[in-house]
């Protein structure tokens, strides 16, 4: 389909306020991490092999998207300083909250200040929103950006990668400690709701105060750069697997990219 015609049938579904876009944006791609954290309903025990694999597939996605959907966009919106600028503030603020939310990953374990009143599905819980938080927020930008197709393209690259990482959330909160499936899938689907309303916040920010929209965009793209680097990556390259999770990485980067050019 080509793109005007994608814009044109977005447009009259949702409208041209920026606002209900960034809902629209935020309830899709909380729908694709909900398909995969129900995946676990009926696929009970994906391989390890699988899981790297799609998470490596799942940063590929991510990373093209940050260059692509946010960083040269806001480059050509207020120049390179501005982008560096948030792209700065992003990691920093990533970082902060790294150390600062008592929060556990799957393979290394808790993280950040302990705490003796979380429990450990919890504390996994909290680490998945906030690896989830970047993703709803680039997409808010982009939408309160103005350029429609730029943020459907975004939105449908973080929407493909949430399934992967909705299963794997899933998995990991059943080997954390959730009792049955069912239970499992709902803290995946909990862990991307923060989605919804963080993409609001981008759209709006963005809206209310244009000036920032190129320091915006740099800070959705060094957030979601941090994650890749700093979790998605060394999650996947533990247990001799690695080489399964660049090759997703590869295969995610090159269906981005080619997604992006398709859609131009």
């Amino acid at each position: 389909m080509p793109e005007n015609s994608i814009v044109d049938l977005f447009v009259s579904i949702v409208g041209d306020n920026p606002m209900w876009q960034g809902l629209a944006g935020g309830i899709v791609i909380t729908l694709f991490n909900m398909a995969g954290a129900l995946l676990v309903m009926v696929w009970r025990k994906p391989s390890d092999k699988f899981l790297n694999t799609s998470l490596g597939f799942a940063a590929g996605v991510m990373l093209s998207a940050s260059f692509t959907s946010l960083i040269l966009p806001g480059i050509d919106y207020g120049g390179i300083g501005p982008v560096l600028i948030g792209m700065i503030l992003g990691v920093i603020v990533l970082d902060l909250a790294d150390r600062w939310v008592p929060h556990m990953h799957a393979e290394t374990g808790p993280e950040g200040p302990k705490s003796t009143r979380l429990g450990a599905v919890w504390l996994f819980i909290i680490a998945i929103t906030l690896h989830n938080m970047p993703e709803g927020l680039s997409v808010g930008v982009a939408f309160g950006s103005g350029d429609i197709a730029n943020a459907i393209k975004l939105m449908f690259a973080i929407g493909i990668q949430n399934i992967p990482e909705g299963l794997a959330v899933s998995v990991a909160a059943l080997n954390a400690g959730m009792g049955t499936y069912y239970y499992a899938s709902l803290a995946g689907i909990r862990a991307g709701l923060v989605e919804i309303p963080l993409a609001v916040l981008g759209a709006g920010a963005v809206l209310v105060f244009a000036p920032i929209l190129p320091y915006a965009m740099g800070f959705a793209a060094g957030a979601m750069l941090f994650v890749i680097s700093d979790e998605i990556i060394p999650e996947t390259h533990r247990g001799g697997k690695q080489r399964l999770a660049t090759f997703g990485l590869m295969v995610g980067a090159m269906v981005m990219l080619y997604l992006d050019i398709v859609l131009a």
